[in-house]
């Protein structure tokens, strides 16, 4: 059976909260922090079981857009500097027309671009917060909702903060993966124990295709032989990877970056 896509439910949240490419928009961390403290709202969509994996999924993106790892240190001092004039660049931002709006991010004062790295650092600021409302989802009643949380959980806990909780969290991923009922919830989980820094080893021989690549994928394996031939595979052609799960969707991280390019 094809899995619902959260896209058109949370539609709306990503096309203005997000830049196209997957970054964050100064709205995005103030939008992520709603979308987890209402993640467990029993009042919201009581009809439509879909919406918390939809909401999952975005703070997945967000995670993404968040990952500045070791960098976030000289984002944090950069902005930290020009803070009396990013305040002003903002507040004329949101003073001027749509004109004046877009010729100010190619002004010549790097402040704009400045803004979207503030923008980021708002979210990697966040990510704990959110890793926190979204783990206890891992042992939701329904199986998509848990595919959806690990997905998320392997973005957010990339965090420097969460580096105690990895072991843990990839025990428990991996427990998650050896107990999947379909490939396509295996298929994510794998790309969250690759982005955790996990071994998808074992899944490199399994008899779908779609499994094998999503497993070849983890950054981990580079230089693995049995790895580097598998993704020969999804590598050389993205369609017949697609094709492999049938009628259903490709793993949810293939709808954005880093592995959208790979099936767009």
């Amino acid at each position: 059976m094809t899995p619902s896509p959260p896209w058109p439910i949370a539609g709306k949240t990503w096309s203005t909260t997000l830049r196209r490419e997957g970054k964050a928009w100064p709205a995005t961390a103030p939008t992520a922090l709603l979308v987890a403290e209402l993640l467990d709202d029993p009042l919201l969509g009581p009809d439509d079981p879909s919406l918390p994996d939809a909401m999952l999924v975005y703070l997945y993106v967000v995670g993404v857009a968040a990952d500045l790892g070791e960098g976030a240190a000289e984002v944090r001092a950069r902005v930290e500097d020009r803070a009396r004039e990013l305040r002003a660049w903002t507040d004329s931002h949101l003073s001027a027309d749509a004109d004046g709006r877009a010729r100010m991010w190619q002004d010549g004062t790097g402040l704009g671009e400045l803004v979207l790295d503030q923008a980021a650092l708002a979210c990697f600021d966040l990510v704990p917060a959110l890793l926190r409302r979204v783990l206890p989802h891992l042992a939701s009643e329904r199986a998509r909702r848990r595919t959806c949380a690990a997905a998320a959980v392997g973005s957010l806990a990339r965090h420097p903060s969460a580096s105690a909780q990895r072991p843990v969290l990839l025990d428990r991923l991996t427990s998650m993966a050896r107990a999947a009922e379909s490939s396509y919830d295996l298929a994510t989980i794998l790309i969250a124990i690759g982005h955790l820094g996990g071994d998808t080893r074992p899944w490199l021989t399994d008899p779908h295709a779609g499994v094998r690549g999503c497993a070849a994928l983890a950054p981990g394996l580079t230089g693995d032989d049995t790895a580097e031939r598998v993704r020969l595979g999804p590598a050389g052609s993205p369609r017949a990877f697609i094709e492999s799960f049938g009628d259903m969707a490709p793993p949810l991280q293939f709808q954005s970056r880093p592995y959208g390019s790979l099936v767009g």
